[in-house]
């Protein structure tokens, strides 16, 4: 059993504490979180309408389903809004309710916890590291044959793996389970930061296929975790309703909502965001790759996993030499076949993450 302390991306505080580091000298790779921060344009649209928060929200959330709507280019109708996409997550599985559950792992963690909460038998269908965790759909009809599972769970791009389907995959992957009269969740937390939405997303196949749901929310991508603002699209109108009946009202914040108003129209930061953090990724991907001892994986997402190749070194020993550099990295033994070897992190700003590039070179080289 791994008796090595385990930290989360949101865990900085315990890292803090367990290492006696501040905090604030902790540079954290591991949250995932957009470095550029809050949008300037959406501080200042916040600070001069913190008057909404005098009102309830809309119940029915209408200027902000067609505010997803535009940005998703997918009907209104389809959209749900809510606290964050834990609470989405959360709700789906209580509405659903499975008996029997298949996740493509490794991955989140909280989709299990979820399910559990239920009572639900729950399978994992593990990526494998030779495939570069890329989904082998043979491999899949056969496991959908002999599983009979009711809920399939597929996070893309996926975390920690940084793999992704193609929506075309996508596609091929809702017929397999459509024969099997199953119902596909995918979680698409991190689908901005790839080099074309439009490749990976899910949202234009939602007016083709009814026997799955869309899971986003504005926490990575738009530096705003403490928003609490998730949102979700189906086309099937029964699981929606069913939905709407259990989730709590006034789910979302007044400000969340004015603010999913706005900042999904945000252009220039949207761009600002791709342009830097594919930059960034192409250069530090490229500085590691030159050291012998590191296996990286392609990267769809806003994070790099990596393997260590050093018989004599193992993800906690590098998470730990960093940590005392004041550098915190990801260490991925917690996740579904991935103990010992592999990291992932990142991308912050380019001074930190040549800090980290630096370190890594100081402690493999």
């Amino acid at each position: 059993m791994n008796e090595n302390p385990q930290f989360h991306g949101s865990d900085i505080e315990a890292a803090s504490a367990y290492y006696n580091i501040p905090k604030e000298q902790i540079v954290c790779f591991s949250s995932n979180v957009n470095p550029l921060g809050l949008s300037d344009s959406l501080k200042n649209t916040l600070a001069d309408h913190l008057d909404v928060l005098s009102s309830y929200p809309d119940r029915n959330y209408t200027s902000l389903k067609s505010a997803l709507a535009a940005y998703c280019n997918a009907p209104a109708k389809y959209f749900l809004v809510g606290n964050g996409s834990t609470e989405m997550i959360s709700v789906l599985i209580q509405t659903r309710r499975p008996k029997k559950a298949l996740i493509i792992s490794p991955t989140y963690s909280e989709y299990a916890r979820e399910l559990s909460l239920i009572g639900c038998t729950l399978d994992k269908y593990v990526l494998k590291e030779a495939n570069d965790f890329q989904l082998d759909f043979e491999d899949f009809a056969e496991c959908m044959e002999a599983g009979k599972y009711e809920l399939i769970i597929l996070c893309n791009p996926n975390n920690p793996t940084s793999s992704a389907l193609t929506s075309s995959q996508i596609c091929k992957m809702l017929k397999i389970i459509e024969k099997h009269h199953s119902f596909l969740m995918i979680d698409e937390t991190y689908v901005e930061f790839t080099e074309n939405i439009h490749e990976y997303s899910a949202m234009s196949l939602l007016t083709e296929y009814d026997n799955f749901i869309v899971l986003r929310g504005v926490s990575k991508f738009f530096a705003a975790p403490g928003m609490r603002f998730g949102y979700a699209a189906t086309s099937n109108q029964e699981l929606h309703q069913a939905f709407l009946k259990l989730q709590n009202p006034w789910s979302l914040n007044s400000l969340a909502a004015f603010a999913g108003e706005t900042m999904f129209f945000d252009t220039e930061y949207i761009e600002r965001t791709k342009t830097y953090l594919l930059s960034e990724k192409k250069r530090m991907m490229n500085d590691l790759s030159s050291i012998p001892g590191l296996k990286l994986y392609p990267s769809h997402a806003n994070f790099v996993l990596v393997k260590i190749l050093l018989p004599h070194m193992t993800s906690y020993d590098l998470f730990d030499s960093l940590m005392k550099k004041g550098l915190m990295v990801r260490d991925c033994s917690s996740f579904t076949c991935l103990d010992g070897a592999y990291f992932r992190f990142c991308i912050m700003h380019a001074e930190e993450n040549t800090r980290l590039l630096k370190a890594i070179h100081e402690i493999i080289d």
